[in-house]
């Protein structure tokens, strides 16, 4: 399979991407701002982590605590998606005279970093339009009118912001996996979550386990409610079906690469499962790949996020890996619109030029770190490697994308109301207050499932795809099969096998058992104090005869 495959794809790979390695990195490049602003009449707020900072020492800030002294700065620019999921809707929408009329939609965004207090100062500026760290509760040093925001990826970031705009009736969509606690209205009486509440995501993973035989796997969850829940239904799906696990690792909230003993007894199974969402798992993706960890089948709800661009190594962990995604329609205008995306259509923009400067190898100026226009021919988002950056929308894009309309048509259904009842005199603008869209957001909840009357239906259904990724910059994934849990009993599931590309290590489909089967004339001896699935075969006793295997 794989030998006829592989030369036209390796081909497909930019040559840029080779040459990088050896490319010299303009100091500019580590100087970043922590937020940027595209105008518009209107504005959403935007809080989410695009670039990063890590210690690998972890040496203390002599007088700010929980600061490093050595942080390394981190870009994940697939991430960088969500941005331009935002400014695709927008535009859109801006587009549309029959959406908002006469009202310009802009955006705010404020990069999120490692601590609470930083995340609140954010929010504290932009609820107060100050651009230095100096807050006056209450008030607005420009005349700007704010809409909603938009948080995410963790539960744990909307959270943290969920407390303070509590206090203001502030509207908040989270884009990021449903996550019970921020359903409770007690608490987060104003947060309104877009990605689709579903309980099949174990079913799904549990069908796909029984469909390849796979009876003795491991899980890594994260260390927090949601891992705790995901593994109480895991332990049922697995214990009805007949499949054992190996071992349970639980994730701890901070990450340490130096957690060997988390590493023990890792090669006890060839299938493992990862669950959680991108920043719970972003440690452990990058220790997976730095320890290169080939012979592993990974099965995950999430697509594995870099940080690090380059390196000498041809194989990749994640080759061969499975993924279970949310189905939505594709939008190929999304990919149209990432093509014509450059840094001097949105000068604002912080992160566009050090795209380009790491990859097209455009120059900055002396003063300033002002890009120039020096850059490869026909430099494009579209040209990079797909596990920098891909052009299909994921899963927190399309929520984002989603989060975008509902609050342009609640804002949409506000205004006709206030003209219906306050009519413009002399051309004055109508005013509204953030907290009177709430009425509006909170239709489009409906029994822990998101509706938007004007757009699909989301249709709870998962997508498996496979990453195809060797050479290592290949990057893509292929979509191998679906499951649908609302189908009749034995069509939930459906697969094409034929165009599985399995980790280096494996030639056929990989087998994952604690114990072989006992042939004819062996029975089963389940050893004591073992899970069901490890046995030892004996043979059968005299005057016994067994015709069938597993007895």
């Amino acid at each position: 399979m794989f030998s006829w495959i592989f030369i036209p794809l390796f081909l497909q790979i930019p040559n840029f991407f080779c040459v990088f390695i050896s490319y010299n990195i303009s100091k500019c490049y580590y100087i970043i701002a922590e937020d940027f602003h595209h105008k518009g009449d209107v504005v959403i707020g935007a809080f989410f982590p695009i670039h990063t900072y890590h210690t690998m020492n972890k040496v203390p800030h002599p007088y700010l605590p929980y600061y490093y002294m050595d942080n390394y700065l981190q870009y994940n620019f697939k991430s960088y998606q969500y941005i331009l999921a935002l400014l695709f809707a927008i535009e859109e929408i801006n587009g549309n005279p029959n959406l908002l009329p006469n009202i310009s939609l802009g955006f705010d965004f404020y990069n999120v970093r490692f601590t609470e207090k930083d995340t609140l100062m954010n929010v504290c500026m932009w609820l107060t339009a100050h651009r230095e760290k100096f807050i006056l509760p209450n008030y607005n040093c420009e005349k700007k009118y704010f809409t909603a925001a938009l948080t995410g990826t963790s539960w744990t970031i909307s959270a943290q912001i969920g407390t303070l705009f509590q206090l203001f009736k502030f509207p908040q969509l989270s884009f990021g996996p449903y996550d019970p606690i921020l359903s409770d209205r007690n608490q987060y009486s104003f947060l309104y979550q877009i990605a689709p509440k579903s309980s099949s995501l174990s079913l799904g993973i549990v069908s796909l386990m029984v469909h390849f035989r796979w009876s003795w796997v491991g899980l890594i969850l994260p260390d927090d409610h949601k891992g705790n829940k995901i593994l109480s239904d895991f332990k049922n799906e697995m214990e009805r079906k007949g499949i054992c696990i190996a071992f349970v690792k639980m994730i701890p909230a901070t990450w340490s690469s130096h957690l060997n003993q988390f590493w023990k007894n890792i090669d006890e199974t060839n299938v493992i499962i990862i669950y959680g969402d991108i920043d719970s798992l972003e440690g452990l993706m990058r220790n997976i790949r730095q320890r290169l960890l080939t012979g592993k089948v990974w099965v995950m709800n999430i697509e594995p996020h870099f940080t690090d661009y380059a390196d000498y190594f041809f194989l990749d962990s994640f080759h061969g890996s499975l993924i279970f995604t949310y189905h939505y329609s594709e939008r190929f205008e999304f990919t149209n619109f990432i093509q014509t995306v450059n840094p001097y259509k949105y000068p604002e923009d912080i992160y566009l030029p050090k795209l380009w400067h790491l990859f097209f190898k455009c120059s900055f100026s002396d003063n300033g770190c002002q890009l120039l226009n020096n850059c490869q021919f026909n430099a494009s988002l579209d040209a990079l490697p797909r596990h920098i950056f891909d052009e299909s929308m994921s899963d927190e894009s399309t929520s984002i994308y989603n989060a975008v309309y509902a609050v342009a048509h609640s804002l949409h259904e506000l205004t006709l109301q206030q003209v219906q009842m306050e009519p413009y005199e002399n051309g004055e603008e109508t005013l509204f207050f953030p907290w009177q869209l709430n009425s509006f957001l909170k239709d489009i909840e409906v029994g822990g499932q998101m509706r938007l009357d004007w757009r699909q239906e989301v249709n709870v259904k998962y997508d498996i795809l496979n990453i195809w990724n060797l050479p290592k910059g290949l990057g893509r994934k292929v979509k191998i099969g679906s499951f649908s849990p609302n189908a009749p009993q034995g069509q939930q599931l459906s697969l094409t096998e034929q165009i599985i590309q399995w980790p280096e290590e494996f030639s056929e489909i990989p087998r994952s058992v604690c114990s072989e089967s006992c042939g004819h004339g062996f029975r089963k001896v389940i050893l004591e104090g073992n899970a069901v699935c490890c046995y030892k075969c004996t043979p059968c006793a005299h005057n016994e005869i067994s015709n069938k295997t597993d007895l």
